[in-house]
């Protein structure tokens, strides 16, 4: 790790491995970097996204098993935004050696499919001179291109004999949840996008979830301080996690239904590393309306017992705007807070879309480390 430190990563997250225990349990017990265990690779790319934009150089850990779900956020939210993070892969099932049966098949085709999503990759060197080249290399194609790299673990690549004693968390006691539904007719999503626009904080960080939510906020007010996740579905929450952890500012994410479902293991994320100024708001339709308003799962789920038993610190679950304009003006935005408001189903005709300005290389990161315009921006929290 302390070469990692030299290189200026500072930013851990990823699923553990046992390939990865001596890296991840230093990562563990240092106090200089800060490290998230999350539910989900796809999760982690979210946080480590989040991370980057708050002014971090993060680093994402995984088996290469789960590189299957980190291909959405790679493709839709790293490619689309020019998002960096290295990627640190074990190659279980490497052929030649024993291994499970099912890390047979993505053995074989782990190098291919970082190529298939054209990542550059390089197996870890064990020689210190050769580890420090390449991460050297690491660093420079990164801020060259705004992209990832991946560098392959083997077993036995890494030694150490660093553990973990106990739980690293204390048992959170589960919030109580407020409750005010009046069943009047519900508010439209757009309605209730307009309150929130003008209720938060001019300086809050908002990220808004994919479809329909980003869209809609977007005709309300397409504001510098908004950033529409246009792809990978489910990782907003995860997003503002990583904002949360790395920016002295308040984040507020703007969830669906659809969308929590897809990580709800977010929220236990999110809940055990109880982010001061975090505040989640589901907008809850029931229906993908995105897709021809399919229905989901949302009327049998209490998301907001969910959110509760994950450890948010505070909980609602409402359907007016009464309610919604008393807990945006009051200390709801210090959190976590989880803010469920069932709304109805369907979207104006005519809505804009977000357009995404991508970085050119002369915007990126110069060899000497001066940040981008962009990522300066980013930094004090303007999108």
């Amino acid at each position: 790790m302390t070469e990692m430190r030299e290189h200026g990563f500072d930013f851990f997250t990823g699923v553990p491995c046992s390939f990865l225990q001596p890296l991840i349990n230093e990562v563990i017990a240092s106090d200089e970097v800060s490290f998230v265990i999350a539910t989900s690779e796809g999760e982690a790319g979210g946080i480590a996204a989040g991370a980057w934009l708050g002014g971090k150089r993060p680093v994402v850990l995984l088996q290469n098993s789960g590189l299957g779900n980190l291909v959405n956020p790679i493709t839709s939210l790293n490619h689309t935004f020019k998002i960096t993070s290295l990627l640190i892969v074990t190659w279980r099932g490497q052929p030649g050696l024993a291994d499970e049966p099912q890390h047979e098949l993505m053995g074989q085709l782990t190098h291919s499919l970082l190529e298939l999503l054209r990542i550059p990759f390089a197996e870890f060197p064990r020689d210190n001179l050769a580890r420090n080249l390449l991460l050297k290399k690491a660093c420079e194609h990164m801020d060259a291109t705004g992209l990832p790299f991946a560098i392959i673990v083997r077993k036995d690549d890494l030694s150490g004999h660093a553990t973990i004693v106990g739980p690293s968390l204390p048992r959170q006691i589960a919030s109580s949840i407020t409750r005010k539904h009046c069943g009047d007719p519900y508010l439209t999503r757009y309605d209730a996008l307009s309150a929130i626009d003008q209720l938060i904080p001019a300086d809050t960080a908002v990220v808004a979830t994919t479809g329909k939510t980003g869209r809609e906020l977007f005709t309300v007010a397409d504001r510098d301080r908004n950033l529409y996740v246009v792809g990978s579905m489910g990782c907003a929450s995860a997003i503002g996690l990583g904002l949360a952890m790395t920016m002295d500012r308040k984040v507020l994410v703007i969830d669906g239904d659809g969308a929590a479902l897809m990580k709800l293991g977010n929220l236990a994320t999110i809940g055990a590393k109880r982010p001061r100024r975090f505040a989640h708001i589901l907008l809850d339709n029931g229906v993908h309306d995105s897709t021809g308003g399919q229905a989901t799962s949302s009327a049998t789920i209490d998301f907001a017992g969910i959110a509760a038993a994950a450890g948010y610190q505070r909980v609602a679950s409402f359907d007016n705007v009464a309610t919604l304009n008393e807990l945006l003006r009051s200390s709801w935005m210090d959190g976590p807070s989880f803010l469920h408001l069932r709304i109805a189903a369907g979207s104006p005709h005519k809505l804009g879309r977000p357009s995404v300005q991508l970085r050119s290389p002369d915007d990126l990161e110069t060899s000497s480390g001066e940040r981008s315009a962009r990522h300066c921006k980013l930094i004090n929290g303007v999108f």
